[in-house]
């Protein structure tokens, strides 16, 4: 069976299509001052309509500390940058404790924002995401499509500030664990991540562990729909087992905004 990663990939496609087509100039292009320059080459179209994606980094070296151990440190894993360049979009990283001016500047420039897995629900970090999260509802408010895709950690700070309860998450036994991915039967697929997959794929996926689980807490689809904050805000499109066989919500969208997301990590290739 061959690697399921180029059809996962297509994760990122949709919400990156959606960002190009809200822009039909070149504000907000990020360019170097050699870009100016008469001696410089022709602009390459291809390279420059390139969505931009934002990715949130998480506090921490992101090696247990053996690299660094200052407070301010912070690290955004590789296996994201490359997911999002995988797709054809570049990356800015938005420093979790930048000045808030500079992180709403870096915001004006990008096409769309990631929140990567991680550890920290609280503090510094958890303020930013709350007013990325913010920003991203205010710019589709506004009329502009801007896109969010959560990952694992990612999705449970969301969970968090929709049911503005930081006491809704459950606990999972779903620590580096291989799992299905269950699509239920009262969810519509049209118009989600999912429409693009091939029929097989989605099989695969019902009945094979192809997707990377890696989390101890999450929510499970009585407790989402049973809040009224969540249920009204996100549909389920996947459910997953843990170890012992406890179901939680493993892919949500957003129903009125360009939002998605998983609480296993797409940007990981099960061997």
């Amino acid at each position: 069976m061959g690697s399921p990663l180029p059809h996962l990939l297509l994760l990122l496609l949709p919400l990156m299509v959606a960002a190009l087509g809200s822009s039909s100039t070149t504000a907000g292009v990020i360019r170097l001052p050699s870009g100016r320059s008469c001696a410089a080459a022709a602009q390459d179209p291809a390279v420059y309509d390139r969505p931009v994606v934002g990715i949130v980094s998480h506090p921490g070296d992101g090696a247990a500390g053996r690299i660094s151990n200052g407070t301010a440190t912070s690290y955004i894993a590789s296996s994201y940058v490359k997911f999002v360049e995988s797709a054809g979009a570049r990356v800015v990283p938005l420093i979790y404790n930048e000045p808030e001016e500079r992180i709403l500047e870096k915001l004006s420039l990008v096409n769309g924002v990631l929140f990567t897995g991680g550890s920290v629900k609280n503090g510094p970090y958890f303020e930013t995401i709350k007013k990325v999260f913010q920003y991203v509802l205010d710019r589709n408010d506004a009329g502009i499509p801007f896109p969010l895709f959560a990952q694992c950690l990612g999705f449970e700070l969301v969970c968090m500030i929709v049911s503005k309860d930081n006491n809704i998450l459950e606990s999972f036994s779903a620590i580096n664990q291989a799992s299905t991915l269950q699509f239920p039967s009262y969810s519509s697929l049209e118009g989600s991540v999912f429409e693009r997959f091939d029929p097989d794929l989605i099989n695969k996926l019902r009945t094979s562990c192809l997707v990377m689980q890696n989390h101890r807490y999450g929510i499970s689809p009585k407790t989402l729909r049973e809040n009224v904050a969540l249920s009204s805000f996100f549909k389920i499109l996947t459910t997953s087992p843990d170890e012992n066989g406890e179901v939680y919500v493993s892919t949500v969208q957003a129903h009125k905004y360009p939002i998605t997301c998983t609480q296993w990590h797409p940007e990981v290739c099960w061997p």
